[in-house]
């Protein structure tokens, strides 16, 4: 047996399992670069995930629609995100608070309302097997995906573009940087981190109506399994860039399927230390980014987490 028939479908299997894995955490990190640049944290990614994967499931199964089940989690996950704006926005509360209120409230609703989808089964979103250029070798590793693997791509490129590229984005990046300079040149504070969190929510949602509809194709109660905490720490990881927030994300879903893989390839390795290598990764790299590039004042928004002045509107 070659070496490379050994290597090859080992290193197919781990690419394309990669960027599937990693698109739900792709989606949440790369929303929460947008409302990050607009100057809001939100911790409460996990929760809002949740909502999305059950809202998904539960449309999917009751409509037969996966059109309708992925607008209805963005939908649910966007009122989650429309909260977290209105009390850390407009109310003044404390972001972090309100987000860890935001994931109780999401685990605890998902969970509750969630309860008839438990192990239901259903048809979720198949593979787009004529894309990438073929459906055998290295090909397979793009034909084999989903259409929200690639709605993942083109929404790194285009909050990218739309973040460096248009006055909008402009505005985005001012409100994050310096809220008062941004009101004085009369850009309302208040209501483009309103939108930004908004944004940033809905492809939370999206990203749980990957995980529920294309990745599991199930509900389970605490699916996430700390997915929207990993998205928070790879917008600091990606240094609040979206392509590298996707790019984050892929390594974070080579990480958690080199389990499997290794396992299926008969590897000794302890099944508990694999298990827990994608968190592990993600820790170490968060620390050696915080300490190398955050820590020194780079790429951080300055107005991060910051409350706005009364007179800010």
């Amino acid at each position: 047996m070659s070496e490379t028939f050994l290597w090859e479908p080992f290193l197919i299997a781990v690419l394309a399992g990669a960027i599937r894995s990693g698109t739900p955490v792709a989606f949440a990190a790369i929303g929460e670069t947008i409302a990050e640049r607009a100057g809001v944290i939100n911790l409460g990614l996990e929760g809002i995930m949740l909502v999305g994967a059950m809202t998904a499931v539960a449309l999917k199964v009751e409509t037969g629609s996966s059109l309708l089940a992925v607008a209805g989690a963005m939908l649910a996950a966007s009122l989650m995100a429309l909260a977290h704006a209105y009390f850390v926005v407009v109310r003044g509360a404390n972001q972090i608070v309100s987000g860890l209120a935001l994931t109780i409230l999401g685990g605890g609703l998902s969970g509750f309302l969630g309860r008839p989808y438990v192990g239901v089964r259903f048809d979720g979103l198949g593979p787009l097997r004529d894309a990438g250029g073929g459906s055998h070798g290295w090909g397979s590793i793009l034909s084999g995906q989903d259409a929200l693997v690639f709605a993942a791509m083109v929404a790194a490129a285009g909050s990218w573009a739309v973040l460096r590229r248009t006055r909008l984005g402009l505005a985005v990046r001012a409100v994050g940087e310096d809220p008062e300079a941004a009101y004085a040149q009369g850009i309302s504070v208040r209501r483009t981190r309103i939108a930004a969190v908004l944004v940033g929510g809905s492809l939370a949602g999206l990203g749980g109506a990957h995980l529920s509809l294309a990745y599991t194709q199930l509900w389970a109660e605490k699916m996430t399994a700390g997915q929207g905490w990993i998205a928070v720490g790879l917008v600091i990881v990606s240094r609040w860039s979206p392509p590298w927030a996707l790019i984050s994300a892929y390594a974070f879903g080579a990480l958690t399927v080199l389990h499997p893989q290794l396992q299926a390839s008969g590897a000794t390795v302890s099944p508990y230390l694999l298990a827990m290598t994608p968190y592990l990764g993600a820790i170490v790299a968060l620390t050696v980014t915080t300490i190398l590039l955050v820590g020194r004042g780079h790429a951080i928004p300055a107005a991060l987490a910051k409350d706005l002045q009364l007179d800010q509107r």
